[in-house]
């Protein structure tokens, strides 16, 4: 199910940073007094304070005296060296005009795209019907079991002959897995299909509790055993709780369909 899926982190972290980004352009387009004067170059008030967001870490956070003297003189610095004779000649050098070309043309699009984000309204009812798509496909069951990791096919079958000859799962995890369980037997916490890598989820999903694996289950990680110990119904959430994520989802499909869009009608 999409609201318990990692793989929308990314799109909530890209909306997340392009809201940020525009509300520092919003704040800066204000008018603004000169704080102080570099080689009769005027910095106002606007690009401190955009300084101070970008070096504190975000609009809310405010400077102590301290702090907002030393951040000052910081950006004097970078004004000083800005505006120096060389400066001009320095900026017209091919590699560094690339730099300056393409970190205005990434603010811009970030602003564009923030933009965007800003204006796509997503009604409830799209909210709605994304939640009950989303809980048709959700997995009945979660999770408890317990693992070895092995870095060979070869060993993993040994352990898995070593079982059926009456073996200590948990025993033999703390003696041969490589895994960060090892130490505890291998034991997992519960866990949702979803949470897991899918060759690991769907060799659980095909036991029985209280069954392990017949055969090693390879992953990207390497081979494993799998003793499933137990399984319950799942508790997906509520549509209230999923909410935001459904809307955060909704609005970056659409900018994904928008900028596909874009580019079909972009000249070459």
């Amino acid at each position: 199910m999409d609201f318990m899926n990692g793989s929308r982190v990314r799109g909530t972290r890209l909306r997340a940073t392009l809201l940020c980004i525009a509300g520092s352009l919003i704040y800066t387009s204000a008018s603004a007094d000169t704080v102080f004067t570099v080689n009769g170059v005027d910095v106002d008030s606007a690009v401190v304070d955009l300084y101070f967001q970008s070096r504190l870490g975000g609009a809310e956070a405010q400077p102590t005296p301290d702090q907002r003297e030393a951040l000052i003189s910081e950006l004097k610095n970078i004004f000083i060296l800005a505006t120096q004779a060389d400066a001009a000649r320095i900026a017209n050098d091919p590699k560094i005009a690339a730099q300056i070309e393409l970190q205005k043309r990434s603010v811009v699009a970030q602003a564009v795209a923030a933009d965007f984000f800003e204006k796509t309204e997503i009604s409830d009812e799209a909210i709605k019907k994304e939640y009950e798509e989303q809980l048709a496909e959700f997995p009945p069951l979660d999770f408890k079991a317990k693992h070895i990791l092995l870095a060979t096919q070869g060993e993993a079958t040994e352990v898995i002959a070593e079982l059926n000859n009456g073996g200590n799962f948990e025993a033999i995890a703390k003696e041969k897995s490589t895994g960060p369980t090892g130490p505890n037997g291998g034991e997992l916490d519960w866990f949702s299909p979803g949470q897991m890598v899918p060759a690991f989820s769907d060799a659980v999903a095909e036991l029985e509790d209280g069954q392990f694996t017949a055969e090693p289950v390879q992953t990207q990680f390497g081979w494993h055993v799998i003793l499933r110990e137990a399984s319950r119904e799942s508790s997906p959430p509520t549509l209230e709780s999923a909410k935001d994520q459904i809307k955060q989802k909704l609005q970056n499909d659409r900018f994904q369909l928008h900028l596909e869009e874009l580019a079909k009608t972009a000249e070459g």
